[in-house]
């Protein structure tokens, strides 16, 4: 069972920065905004193993780091692999004399491309073992670091470098890969969706997760303005209109339950999302009635799996 949060406390933001200014993110990245409030719910007692992306692209000029954290650069796909490795070591340390006893946490940062496709065997490896370890996807829905490439977390009809538009091509024509759900489906104590968009539901997330005696996962949507084809200003908002459509809904699941954290009904239509995002611009009125079928759909879905009629 995980310990209740005192709300009051889990909404007053802790002071204290471990991700700091003088990183080279684009304007307006919420990629960064996510990470630095997800640490502040982890705290000082946190060791950070980041996988090759945006984050340690931005974050690490040589010799210089945006980390106040201990901190390690690995491959792109082997994060949670790192990860349980120095979970591990830190128990034979600590059982050894050689490391104080105390709980540091073992984090894990990945993007959607590290996380749903090359990092997928590491991740479900690490998970089924159970090690105590908090991984977090930064999903910003395709390989924006290295130049806009679609990845299975894109979502169906945007236009990526890989997935251009054309007489023949509407984009990405496979629907995003349900990582939460796959996740859920090891059996691990704690998964959860979450937006810097909605900063206390994510911090109270990261706390919780903090908390789990075994693994647990926590899915951030990270509005990417470049990538996605928006004003610079415009990353928050879009990260709402994501929940408020029902296309990235806030939830959790805590050993096996499903609960939503978020309940934006009546949803928006597809159409609020859409607008002005330039992926989305040569979609016509029949795809995205496409699309909204399948986004109520799932909504419906999720509903029932929440108990929510």
């Amino acid at each position: 069972m995980l310990p209740e949060i005192d709300v009051y406390a889990a909404n007053v933001l802790p002071k204290e920065e471990f991700a700091v200014s003088g990183h080279r993110a684009c304007q307006g990245c919420a990629e960064i905004l996510a990470v630095r409030l997800a640490l502040k719910g982890f705290g000082r007692d946190t060791i950070l193993v980041m996988a090759t992306g945006c984050m340690e692209i931005i974050s690490t000029p040589l010799p210089t780091t945006d980390w106040r954290l201990p901190w390690i650069h690995v491959a792109f796909e082997n994060a949670a692999a790192v990860a349980s490795g120095v979970e591990s070591a830190l128990k034979i340390l600590m059982s050894k004399g050689k490391v104080e006893k105390k709980d540091i946490h073992v984090v894990a940062i990945a993007g959607d491309g590290g996380t749903s496709d090359i990092g997928l065997q590491a991740l479900s490896g690490a998970l089924e073992r159970g090690h105590k370890f908090t991984y977090i996807c930064v999903d910003n829905e395709a390989y924006m670091n290295t130049g806009i490439q679609s990845s299975s977390l894109t979502p169906y009809g945007a236009a990526t470098t890989t997935t251009p538009v054309g007489k023949k091509s509407i984009g990405q024509s496979t629907w995003k890969k349900n990582m939460p759900k796959i996740v859920a489906a090891h059996n691990i104590p704690y998964v959860a969706t979450a937006c810097p968009s909605y900063p206390f539901d994510l911090i109270n997330k990261v706390k919780k997760a903090r908390m789990v005696n075994g693994p647990s996962y926590i899915h951030i949507l990270s509005v990417c303005p470049t990538g996605w084809r928006i004003p610079s200003d415009q990353a928050i908002r879009y990260g709402r209109l994501a929940v408020e459509t029902g296309v990235f809904p806030l939830y959790e699941i805590v050993n096996g339950k499903y609960s939503l954290t978020y309940n934006p009904e009546p949803l928006r239509h597809m159409v609020d999302y859409f607008n002005g995002q330039g992926r989305y611009r040569h979609l016509t009125v029949k795809t995205i009635s496409k699309i909204q079928e399948r986004v109520n759909l799932d909504w419906k879905r999720l509903k029932y799996l929440c108990g929510l009629k």
